[in-house]
């Protein structure tokens, strides 16, 4: 059970390996908008949907029915099925399973915005105050009052990083196992290039990725070189942060090769968001090449920094342009004892493989009598 299928991003490369270890499963999700060329993952598996899927302009603004779906997600009949795997982080954990069948959710993350995000949802879309805004809040408060009860429900929570665990225990009063999420490690790797005199950022360009920080941060650091890889609805914003800095460079989104060329190369990656994993670090960790991070979030299941032995990283206390500054100072006198070697074995604490035997050994110790646990 997926949330819904409009593109193939992190959480649909989730649903692919489990599809490599259940490939007899059916798929259900909300509603299924997936362009063909993105289709592949799936193999020609048909994906069986809720009403979501028919009702008007729900191709392009599916989200506006964000409080049908807890009704939507509880009319699915899985009653047939003694395992239910659901990959949640709004609503597919809430479908409906009886008392023989097992349900472990993978849980990319509570829903935020109704949660510990919603003042800041509600001041980006403009609702703080007037009745859209009284509506919303509204909605929310019952989607809140379903997410905790339809999480009671599940009979395994699975976190992706240690961080979401965390998240899950404030906000449902659960204990959750860890199971970091799939990376293709192999799409990066060291290369022979010689490392480079640049740093790199490579994110999309919205607000909580904070990459307008890092280009502050080096324009106060006219002597050091910055790569910024990306595009958004915050492009604009960045750009005007990198006017009149000659070292900051702006490339927009570019190719794979590229970006896997200018990261092995870097001295080290910058990443200024609080996220839940942070599938772009690993990338870099598996090119051989050091992070300097936000410490707070995925970063900690992540990275390895001082006084750790064999450090792959380090972090900063703060989001701010100074502390992302100070992080580089204290990064040019730690890189000696940062190996690339460390970095690329550290990446491998979280390829496909892992997850699909994680994965495995979760639902295998849960469910009476076993399952058969097939993989192509």
């Amino acid at each position: 059970m997926h949330e819904w299928l409009d593109s193939y991003a992190g959480s649909e490369r989730v649903v692919e390996q489990l599809l490599e270890i259940w490939p007899e499963a059916d798929l259900f999700a909300v509603c299924d908008f997936l362009p063909p060329g993105e289709r592949a993952f799936l193999r020609g598996r048909p994906v069986r949907t809720t009403f979501i899927q028919r009702l008007p302009f729900a191709r392009r603004h599916f989200r506006a029915y964000l409080p049908l779906m807890p009704l939507a997600i509880e009319q699915l009949d899985l009653s047939g099925y003694d395992l239910v795997v659901s990959s949640s982080h709004a609503v597919a954990k809430g479908v409906l399973t009886g008392p023989g069948q097992l349900h472990v959710s993978y849980v990319h993350s509570p829903m935020r915005y109704a949660w510990d995000l919603q003042h800041q949802y509600l001041r980006q879309s403009g609702m703080e105050r007037g009745p859209k805004g009284a509506l919303t809040r509204l909605l929310l408060h019952r989607l809140r009052m379903w997410d905790r009860s339809s999480a009671a429900g599940v009979d395994v929570l699975v976190a992706n990083s240690a961080y979401i665990a965390e998240r899950i225990r404030k906000v449902w009063r659960r204990d959750s196992l860890v199971v970091h999420p799939p990376v293709d490690v192999e799409a990066f790797g060291p290369g022979e290039a010689p490392r480079g005199d640049h740093y790199v950022v490579a994110s999309r360009m919205v607000p909580y990725k904070r990459v307008d920080l890092v280009v502050e941060a080096f324009r106060a650091m006219p002597g050091r070189r910055l790569l910024v890889l990306g595009d958004g609805p915050e492009l604009k914003r960045v750009t005007d942060a990198a006017a009149g800095a000659p070292n900051v460079e702006l490339r927009g989104r570019v190719p794979h090769a590229e970006l896997v060329q200018s990261t092995r190369t870097a001295r080290a990656f910058v990443f200024a968001a609080e996220e839940d994993f942070g599938i772009a670090m690993v990338e870099a960790q598996a090119c051989g090449t050091p992070v300097i991070a936000f410490g707070r979030g995925g970063a900690r299941d992540i990275l390895r920094a001082p006084p750790e032995s064999e450090p792959t990283g380090l972090f900063f206390a703060e989001q701010s342009a100074p502390a992302i500054v100070a992080a580089v100072e204290r990064f040019e006198a730690l890189s000696p004892a940062i190996a690339a070697a460390d970095c690329r074995a550290n990446a491998g604490r979280f390829t496909r493989e892992a997850f699909r035997d994680a994965m495995r050994r979760v639902v295998a110790e849960h469910l009476p009598g076993g399952v058969p646990c097939a993989s192509r």
